[in-house]
């Protein structure tokens, strides 16, 4: 029905239509499938959430005499130097080591302080202060560095999240007998909450759940900026299985994203602690989905009524834990589910107001012309199994 190019020339023209993911549900419900297929060019979806598998790749410059860097500490973050002379890679998850030019004060709050707190600084426009060894060779004689950065004082600086976006995820509750510290945060003892991580109907990848209208290379608003569906995502896992409307039961399809970080927003990223855990980094995602056909329109349309996930008890340190069952987004949404007779409270760890923000920007964006969808260079892969690494004891 449909082309990129075809809704490209729409966007120049300024004659697109563009709906956010929520606005095009209704949309679907009260029209139906085929003329709300009709009636719109693109589909807008959203999500601000923790993405700790994220990190960002800088070039620092060279210093003279140069240097080839050994060990590299930002605000007393490791970052790791193992590429060329001045490459290095944060991680988002990485904490804070206390004595490495982290002004911090206490050991408590420099293990509160990572990765994601310094790059939301940098792109924030901080100083960051650095801290360096050197290998000491022939052509790179420096062997210290003390300096401070900013995202404008290096050359490079872009953000690359191996896994940014989750197709799905689980529910996690606790039926032990005290609290845990999670990567969803607290998880009550003898089921005290249930945290769900996805944002359900409104996730990029519910909205296109065979990843038909998406690939690698489609462009993407990322924290702010402008930003590319990379690759697919660490722990890529299309064979989970689905339901009847292609929507899979649990963890599934992930993508790699990357994207020019001093192009990005403080608003969308945003470093921060999980409280017994360690840290991470809150980043805004939207994905334009180009209506290129009804089977594309109807699964943008898909309801939390009939996305589900599996509820998994954390109190069982196990790779495999045990399972409540499914629930689906509608009652998680709800702000209760009923686990075993008992109500048991819930709260999502995506910020469903702030995915709401990224979707309503991104089609501002579209429809003042300052954005054009890009076609897909490579589908991703459909048949990645899920490998543990299993060892002997």
């Amino acid at each position: 029905m449909r082309t990129i190019d075809s809704i490209n020339a729409k966007i120049r023209a300024g004659q697109v239509v563009v709906q956010t993911a929520e606005a095009f549900k209704v949309q679907a419900k009260e029209q139906g499938i085929a003329a709300a297929a009709k009636a719109v060019d693109v589909v807008v979806a959203g999500t601000f959430e923790p993405m700790e598998s994220s990190g960002a790749m800088l070039n620092l410059g060279h210093t003279d005499p140069p240097i080839k860097l050994l060990e590299c500490y930002l605000d007393g973050v490791p970052a790791y130097a193992g590429f060329g002379a001045v490459d290095v890679c944060l991680g988002a998850s990485q904490p804070a080591v206390a004595g490495r030019g982290a002004d911090l004060g206490d050991t408590e709050t420099v293990r509160e302080h990572g990765g994601g707190h310094v790059i939301a600084d940098l792109i924030a426009g901080r100083s960051v202060p650095l801290q360096a060894t050197g290998h000491g060779t022939d052509c790179y004689p420096r062997t210290s560095l003390e300096t401070t950065i900013t995202r404008d004082s290096i050359n490079q600086f872009y953000l690359f999240s191996p896994r940014g976006l989750y197709q799905n995820f689980i529910v996690g509750v606790n039926g032990g007998d005290r609290t845990l510290s999670t990567y969803l945060g607290p998880l009550q003892p003898r089921l005290g909450n249930a945290v769900y991580a996805n944002s359900g109907a409104l996730s990029p990848l519910l909205n296109d759940p065979d990843l038909e209208a998406i690939g690698i290379g489609t462009r993407i608003f990322f924290g702010g900026g402008i930003g590319y569906l990379a690759w697919e995502g660490t722990q890529h896992f299309p064979l989970q299985r689905r339901l009847p409307n292609r929507t899979p039961i649990g963890p599934a399809a992930t993508m790699a994203l990357i994207g020019d970080a001093k192009q990005m927003q403080p608003h969308w990223v945003r470093g921060c602690y999980f409280k017994g855990y360690g840290p991470s980094l809150m980043l805004g995602v939207g994905v334009p989905i180009p209506i290129l056909n009804e089977q594309v329109a109807a699964h943008c349309a898909i309801q939390d009524a009939d996305i589900v996930a599996p509820v998994m008890d954390f109190s069982i340190p196990r790779r495999v834990r045990p399972t409540f069952g499914l629930v689906s987004y509608a009652q998680l949404k709800s702000g209760s589910i009923t686990i075993e007779g008992q109500p048991v409270r819930t709260a999502p760890l995506a910020s469903i107001y702030m995915a709401r923000q990224v979707a309503n920007e991104l089609k501002g964006w579209i429809e003042a012309g300052q954005f054009e969808l890009t076609s897909p260079v490579a589908s991703l892969p459909q048949d990645r199994a899920f490998l543990p690494q299993d060892v002997s004891s």
